[in-house]
C-alpha cells in the first residue's frame, strides 16, 4: 500500500523490508504487451561545484553528487555513493525480475539534470529526447525506466507541491545552502535530510495520484500535452458508446481524408507563416517611467480564437493571382497562405510595427524596432489573409508581388473539437473553488491551456538519439515519409494549418486594441495590453465584447450548440465570457524596457517581468538597494543584476571523467571520481539594449 513516509528514511539493506510493504503491487500489459509494474519510485540528487586548476583537457569546473534519494512507494532511501545507487538498481532488477518486457518507472524531476550524471552508470536500450540534452525518458536494458516529471507537468518542483490533493507533501525552501561545498562524507543536519526527502516524496504523491486516476503506470502521458491529445482524439474518434463508435470513427476519418498537406513546400510555408503571440513595446514608451497605467487582457485568447473563428477545412489548392478582384475574393471567401514581397513598405500607424523581421526572408536597406520591421526598401515573408489585413492597415507600400498562394476551404473547427473545448471551459469556470473538485478542476485548467500546444506541434522534426558510446546525436527525418504517415494516421485528429491560424487571429485581435489606444498604447504580451486613459476607450472595450458574444452565437448557431454552454458561472453565480477584454489592473508606476522586459509599481509592492530573472529573488535585492523611486531609475540600461540574486544559472557540461581530492565545509578531504557531471553557476544578468535599437530610438526622438 502506498504511504508517505517524511519523518523517516532507510537505509540501502532495508530494501528488501520496503519492497515487502509493497508486494501487493499490481503488474499490467500497455498495448505493445510490455509489463509495467504499478510501483512508485522517485529518485533525486543534489550536488555540489567547485572549480580546481585547470586539467590537461583545460577544464577546471567540477561537479560531484553528495546524497542521492530514492523514494519506494512513499519510503525514501538514502544513500552518498553511487556504488550505493547501483547496488539498490541491481537488488530491484533481481528481486523483481526486470528486463526489456518487465520494467519498473522510476519519475525525476527534471531528469535532463540527473541523466548527466547517471548517463555512463547504465547501458541504454532507448533514450527519447525532445533536444540535445533534454530526454524525456531513458530505458535501461535492464528494465529502469526513468521518466522525466518536469516536462509531463510543466511545473516546478514547488508549484508541483502545490498541485497536490490527496497525498499532501511540500518541497522544503530554503534549506540547503547551494554554496557550501559538500561531499559524500560531509555530515547533513535533520534539516537537510527532510529537503532530501520531501523532494522525492512530491514526484512520488504526484505519480501515485495519476496512477490512480489513469489505471496504471504506463497510461500516464509523457508530455503535457499527451493528456490533451489523448483527451481530444476520445472525442473526435471513439467518444459515443460501443454502438456509435464505429460511425464515429469513420465519419472523423473521412473529414480528415480531407485534409491533408500536399507536399513538403507546403508544410514549409505553412511554418513560415506560424508566428507566435506578439509580444512588444511601443517606442515612444520604452525606456521611460509611466504613471497611472492600466492593464487588460483577453479571457483565454487562444480557446476563443478557436471556438469563434473560421479555419482551413480542406486540402490546399494552389492557385495563381491574375487580378485585384480576384485576390480580394480569395482574401475574403477563403483561408490564404502565401509569399509576398513588400516595396517601399513603411509605417502608416505610428505608434506599433507589426512584423517580425526574423520572420522575413528577404530585407533590404530596414529600419528595425527592436525586432519588428519598422521600415524597409524591401522585404519578402510568408503570411495568413488574417496576417495581410493587419499589415495593409499598419502599413504602407508602394508595390506588392503574391506568389505561391494557397487556398483551403474555410469552416468551423469541427463540433467533436468545439464541444471539447466549450467543456473544459466550463469546468475550469464552474469548478474553481468548488470544495471536492479540485482535481477535476486542475485537469480541465491544464487540458484548456494545452489545447493550443497540441494544434502546433511540429510536424517533422529531427529524431535525438543518445547511444552507449557516450554520444548524443541528431539524426534528419525522413520528411517525405513523415508527412505521408501524417496525412495517412488513422488515428489523427488534428490538421497543422489550424495552430498557424489560431495565432494569427489571436494576434489580429491584439491589435484591435493596440490600433484602437494608439497613442496611449503601452506595451502588449500575447493577450494583453498596458495602456493610458483607459475611461477614453470604454466604448471600443464595450464594442469588442459584444462583438465576441456575436460570433460565438453564430458559431453555436452553426453547430447547433445552446449558446448557454458558453456562459458557465463561477461558485458565486458569476458569469465568466469567453474571449472578452477584461480588467486586469492598475498601476501607479509602469516601465518598460522591451518585450518581456518591465517593472511595475501597486502601491507599495514593486515587481518586475524580465526573461530569465527570478522576480522573487531580484525584487528584494532592487528593493534592498534602491527606494522605489530609484529603483525605476535603475530599471535602464545598463543595470547589472548579480549573479546570486537573478535566480539565473549556467550550465556547463562535462561529458569526460575526473577525479581528485577535495576538502569540503568542515575540512575533510574526499577522494572523488565522476564519469561526467553537470557545474550550475549563478549568472548575472546585464540589461542592454541592442546597438540597433538605440539607433532606432535615438532616430525616431531625434527627428520628432
Amino acid at each position: 500500500m502506498f504511504k508517505l513516509i517524511e519523518d523517516t528514511y532507510y537505509t540501502i539493506n532495508e530494501l528488501e523490508k520496503i519492497l515487502e510493504d509493497a508486494k501487493d503491487i499490481k503488474i499490467s500489459k500497455n498495448y505493445n504487451q510490455i509489463e509495467y509494474y504499478d510501483l512508485v519510485c522517485a529518485f533525486d540528487i543534489e550536488t555540489s561545484n567547485f572549480e580546481v586548476e585547470a586539467s590537461g583537457d583545460g577544464q577546471h569546473k567540477r561537479s560531484i553528487m553528495y546524497v542521492w534519494q530514492l523514494a519506494i512507494n512513499g519510503r525514501v532511501i538514502i544513500g552518498r555513493e553511487w556504488s550505493e545507487f547501483l547496488y539498490v538498481i541491481d537488488k530491484l532488477v533481481n528481486i523483481l525480475g526486470l528486463n526489456k518486457k518487465k520494467r519498473l518507472v522510476i519519475g525525476i524531476h527534471n531528469l535532463a539534470f540527473e541523466f548527466q550524471y547517471i548517463r555512463k552508470l547504465f547501458n541504454w536500450s532507448k533514450v527519447f529526447a525532445i533536444d540535445t540534452r533534454k530526454p524525456i525518458y531513458a530505458i535501461t536494458e535492464n528494465g529502469i525506466e526513468f521518466r522525466c516529471t518536469y516536462i509531463l507537468t510543466n511545473y516546478s518542483l514547488a508549484k508541483l507541491g502545490d498541485q497536490l490533493l490527496k497525498y499532501k507533501v511540500s518541497k522544503m525552501v530554503g534549506d540547503l545552502d547551494y554554496k557550501q561545498l559538500r561531499t559524500p562524507l560531509t555530515p547533513l543536519t535533520d534539516k537537510e535530510i527532510q529537503y532530501c526527502i520531501n523532494d522525492v516524496l512530491v514526484v512520488s504523491a504526484y505519480l501515485q495520484e495519476q496512477i490512480e486516476i489513469e489505471g496504471h503506470i504506463w497510461r500516464i502521458p509523457y508530455t503535457a500535452t499527451g493528456y490533451c491529445r489523448r483527451y481530444v482524439r476520445y472525442n473526435c474518434l471513439y467518444k459515443g458508446g460501443a454502438r456509435f463508435q464505429k460511425y464515429q470513427y469513420q465519419k472523423y476519418h473521412k473529414l480528415m481524408d480531407g485534409m491533408k498537406i500536399t507536399d513538403l513546400e507546403e508544410y514549409q510555408q505553412l511554418q513560415r507563416a506560424f508566428a507566435g503571440g506578439f509580444t512588444h513595446a511601443a517606442f515612444e514608451f520604452s525606456g521611460m517611467v509611466v504613471t497611472d497605467a492600466d492593464s487588460i487582457d483577453f479571457t483565454s485568447s487562444y480557446p476563443y480564437a478557436l471556438l469563434s473563428e473560421q479555419y482551413p477545412m480542406s486540402t490546399a489548392k494552389l492557385v495563381t493571382i491574375n487580378s485585384v478582384e480576384e485576390l480580394e475574393y480569395y482574401l475574403k471567401y477563403y483561408c490564404c497562405l502565401f509569399d509576398v514581397e513588400f516595396e517601399n513598405i513603411r509605417p502608416a500607424f505610428k505608434y506599433e510595427n507589426y512584423i517580425s523581421i526574423s520572420k522575413c526572408f528577404i530585407k533590404i536597406n530596414e529600419t528595425v524596432n527592436n525586432g519588428r520591421l519598422y521600415k524597409a526598401d524591401m522585404i519578402g515573408t510568408t503570411i495568413t489573409e488574417v496576417d495581410y489585413k493587419i499589415i495593409r492597415k499598419v502599413y504602407k507600400f508602394d508595390k506588392c508581388r503574391i506568389y505561391n498562394f494557397r487556398i483551403y476551404k474555410k469552416g468551423y473547427l469541427p463540433k467533436e473539437i468545439i464541444t471539447s473545448i466549450i467543456k473544459l471551459y466550463q469546468d475550469k469556470t464552474t469548478l474553481k473553488n468548488v470544495k471536492g473538485k479540485e482535481l477535476e478542476y486542475l485537469n480541465s485548467k491544464g487540458l484548456l491551456n494545452a489545447i493550443y500546444g497540441m494544434m502546433v506541434t511540429d510536424i517533422i522534426r529531427d529524431t535525438i538519439t543518445y547511444n552507449n558510446e557516450d554520444e548524443w546525436s541528431v539524426t534528419k527525418p525522413q520528411s517525405e515519409k513523415e508527412l505521408e504517415r501524417y496525412n495517412n494516421s488513422r488515428k489523427r485528429f488534428n490538421f497543422y494549418p489550424w495552430g498557424v491560424w489560431c495565432t494569427a487571429y489571436s494576434r489580429r485581435n491584439l491589435w484591435t486594441g493596440i490600433v484602437e489606444f494608439g497613442k496611449d498604447y503601452i506595451y502588449s504580451d500575447t493577450d494583453s495590453c498596458k495602456v493610458l486613459n483607459i475611461k477614453e476607450h470604454q466604448e471600443y472595450i464595450d464594442a469588442y465584447n459584444a462583438m465576441t458574444e456575436r460570433k460565438l452565437k453564430t458559431m453555436c448557431k452553426y453547430h447547433k450548440i445552446d449558446y448557454s454552454e458558453l456562459q458557465p458561472k463561477t461558485i458565486k453565480g458569476e458569469i465568466k465570457p469567453l474571449g472578452v477584454w477584461d480588467y486586469e489592473g492598475h498601476y501607479d508606476r509602469f516601465k518598460t524596457l522591451g518585450a518581456k522586459r518591465y517593472m511595475v509599481q501597486e502601491g507599495d509592492e514593486l515587481s518586475i517581468t524580465v526573461s530569465g530573472v527570478n522576480k522573487k529573488v531580484a525584487v528584494p535585492y532592487l528593493r534592498e538597494t534602491y527606494s522605489i523611486e530609484d529603483c525605476f531609475r535603475a530599471f535602464s540600461e545598463g543595470l547589472v543584476i548579480p549573479a546570486e540574486k537573478t535566480g539565473k544559472l549556467t550550465h556547463y557540461y562535462i561529458d569526460n571523467e575526473y577525479k581528485g581530492t577535495i576538502k569540503d565545509i568542515n575540512g575533510i578531504e574526499y577522494n572523488y571520481t565522476a564519469l561526467s557531471g553537470v557545474f550550475l553557476e549563478p549568472a548575472a544578468y546585464e540589461f542592454d539594449l541592442s546597438a540597433e535599437y538605440i539607433k532606432f530610438l535615438k532616430g525616431m526622438f531625434y527627428t520628432k
